[in-house]
């Protein structure tokens, strides 16, 4: 417990623990994003990135090098209003290195027992040979027999053979070793897409927790960003399926592909709605542009927001003279 900082200690009632880190088509990421965005979860503690992270590199932006940000593992809880449960979500932009994943799941596993949570929830991709097209299934794999019997009830499909890689696995492993109780649901993707994100199986597999946990969460920002995906999947396509007649993509197209995935599905409205209301805050308070700038780095937009963010400071320079 001593590898986490506490900025709050809520009282919550026999607390789910949801945990994601980025994976294969960003599935689990994707999905604990939505739902620390858009049921207004709050932050409460994080573990010092410091004691199992290590910087591997520079970057370069704009012809200037400088060090990353440290990787990101948050802590947030949900109140949920008339139910039985509350929520504890971790997130965590990046998996640390496997010689530490042992010791930085132990971590996690501390403030699971310290909160008394109930069940642990991890969420995964099911790479299958299937059309992007398609309605993705969810598969599950659980900690106990019990807790299989009630998933099958669900239309989710049981995982009996395999492996899930990566800390969206291997935490739940770790979880049981300690005593919890927890299961794993894992969206359908393309083998073809796994390195695009895939907000329909996240999607498909938010869809099916909020049957587990009677969630009230609405899930349209997530539908239309799958759609847009589909869109721009079926463009690329087409444009590799037609052959070297009509001639190569061109830069420009490449470019425009790319930044139209980018925008609009890594953000949810409600993130471009906080994107908007803080260039509003930092229009009046240039102090604001700090928490501006950590959110568009968050979200890896910076680039497409650069020069309304430089237009905040030659304002707040105008005022001044």
């Amino acid at each position: 417990m001593e590898r986490i900082k506490f900025f709050r200690n809520p009282r919550l009632k026999n607390p789910y623990l949801i945990v994601a880190w980025p994976g294969m088509g960003e599935v689990a990421f994707k999905a604990a994003t939505f739902l620390v965005d858009k049921l207004k979860a709050e932050e409460f503690a994080e573990i010092q990135a410091s004691e199992f992270f290590y910087l591997s590199e520079s970057v370069v932006q704009n012809g200037i090098l400088s060090l990353p940000e440290m990787p990101f593992n948050k802590f947030y809880f949900i109140k949920l209003k008339g139910a039985k449960n509350d929520l504890i979500i971790f997130l965590s932009d990046a998996q640390p290195d496997l010689t530490k994943a042992e010791e930085y799941c132990n971590s996690i596993i501390a403030l699971a027992k310290k909160y008394k949570v109930k069940n642990v929830i991890s969420f995964a991709a099911m790479p299958q040979p299937v059309d992007h097209g398609q309605q993705p299934s969810v598969w599950f794999t659980s900690t106990s027999l019990q807790i299989n019997e009630q998933l099958k009830k669900l239309d989710i499909q049981p995982l009996t053979e395999g492996q899930i890689s990566g800390l969206n696995g291997l935490f739940l492993g770790m979880a049981k070793k300690a005593g919890f109780d927890g299961f794993c649901l894992l969206g359908e993707i393309p083998i073809y897409t796994i390195q695009i994100e895939n907000p329909k199986a996240s999607f498909a597999v938010l869809e099916r927790l909020k049957k587990i946990l009677n969630l009230e969460i609405d899930l349209s920002d997530l539908l239309d960003q799958a759609r847009v995906m589909e869109e721009q999947i079926n463009s690329l396509l087409d444009h590799l399926k037609s052959g070297p007649t009509p001639g190569p993509i061109g830069e420009e197209e490449i470019e425009r592909i790319k930044k139209t995935l980018s925008q609009l599905t890594k953000l949810p409205l409600s993130v471009k709605e906080k994107i908007e209301n803080l260039f509003i805050q930092a229009k009046n308070d240039i102090s604001k542009a700090n928490e501006l700038k950590s959110e568009l780095d968050k979200w890896s937009v910076y680039k497409e927001y650069e020069d309304r963010f430089l237009d905040l400071f030659k304002k707040a320079k105008g005022k001044n003279n």
